[in-house]
């Protein structure tokens, strides 16, 4: 059981216990660079999980993953950025680490199966195995999962995938888990919460340049593409700039958002509006793609299926069109969607069953009519 010091990983691990299971906690270390700084919660996670372990009567190991994280996660997390784009490490967090070094280590312990405490399901239906939406909708994080293959997910048990989060808070308070109230974890994947601009620019260069508007004009100067992410609206610092002549109550009031980014000539595009044209695509391409099931995938293209671009959104109704498994894909969507970004993941849904997904290249923006 990858046991986080969380609230989630701990009534999983409880769960599996009260079964009937025999259940070996494993915490994993995974960031160590500013291990002592205020931000890294490392410490006090083994705190907690110690003390989870001790209530519910399991051993725990502490195990360190940090150079598997530094080379597999971290520094593709720094190339995507590096390269203008807006990359999900907790995507590749979960192929490469929870469902891959510690997979192959609880292997060699000797056990059966690994669970963890994602909000997601698994079903072995038809001779393979599916992974399917949590039945919490506000908490499903299938979208973070689909990139496991059939063999990691006949090894995965999703104790908690079937309970919303609201019952597992109160089933932690009447268990009496250390850490019932515990708030959940945010940021980046095993490095934590913390000031981002600051983070990035220990590892990153910044290049400043223009910032334009859409009309081309120059309105301020960006700290360093790597720093802004599309339909981001905080931290732009042009806040203040009205147009020439606007009235008003007119548009000189709404905000800016981050539109576009032309990385070769180091300018930021930002639009005023979350309406603005430039924000919406019609459709997106994308790269290597990732199939729960590739065997089965073909029926699926150019059918009608849901489509995530970030977490949290509502499923999408599109169409993706491939010719084989292994090809990028095309996603048409039947409404344009908003601020869809390069670097993130387009997992693609066939109801509550995670079909998987690939990485956004590029966005097609909406035709504008003159």
């Amino acid at each position: 059981m990858g046991l986080s010091g969380g609230v989630d990983s701990a009534v999983s691990a409880w769960l599996l216990k009260k079964q009937g299971h025999e259940v070996i906690g494993i915490f994993m270390k995974n960031w160590e660079d500013d291990d002592n700084d205020e931000y890294c919660s490392t410490k006090q996670d083994f705190i907690d999980a110690a003390a989870v372990a001790d209530v519910i009567g399991i051993e725990l190991e502490h195990v360190n993953f940090a150079n598997d994280y530094k080379e597999r996660v971290f520094a593709e997390f720094l190339r995507e950025y590096k390269a203008g784009r807006t990359p999900n490490p907790d995507v590749l967090c979960n192929a490469e680490i929870k469902f891959k070094a510690f997979l192959e280590h609880a292997m060699r312990l000797g056990a059966e199966k690994i669970a963890t405490g994602h909000y997601a399901r698994v079903r072995s239906a038809q001779g393979a195995y599916q992974l399917l939406k949590g039945l919490d909708p506000a908490k499903d994080q299938s979208y973070f999962l689909h990139r496991l293959n059939q063999a990691q997910l006949s090894k995965t048990v999703f104790p908690i995938g079937e309970i919303h989060k609201t019952e597992i808070r109160k089933m932690a308070l009447e268990i009496g888990l250390p850490n019932a109230k515990k708030k959940d974890s945010t940021g980046i994947c095993f490095i934590g919460e913390r000031p981002f601009r600051e983070f990035l620019n220990k590892y990153i260069d910044s290049q400043p340049g223009p910032i334009k508007d859409d009309k081309g004009r120059v309105i301020g100067e960006h700290m360093g593409l790597s720093f802004y992410t599309l339909g981001q609206r905080q931290g732009l610092k042009i806040g203040g700039l009205k147009e020439p002549g606007a009235q008003r109550g007119g548009g000189d009031h709404e905000p800016w958002f981050v539109a576009k980014k032309d990385v070769l000539n180091r300018t930021l595009y930002v639009v005023r509006g979350h309406d603005h044209p430039w924000l919406y695509s019609q459709s997106l391409n994308a790269m290597n793609a990732s199939w729960i099931d590739p065997s089965k995938i073909t029926a699926y293209s150019n059918s009608s299926l849901g489509a995530k671009t970030r977490y949290r959104q509502a499923d999408a109704k599109s169409h993706c069109s491939f010719t084989k498994p292994d090809q990028d894909i095309e996603v048409l969507f039947e409404q344009p969607q908003w601020a869809v970004t390069p670097g993130q993941s387009v997992v693609m849904y066939d109801g509550d069953v995670c079909l998987g997904g690939a990485i956004i290249s590029e966005a097609t923006p909406i035709k504008i009519r003159d």
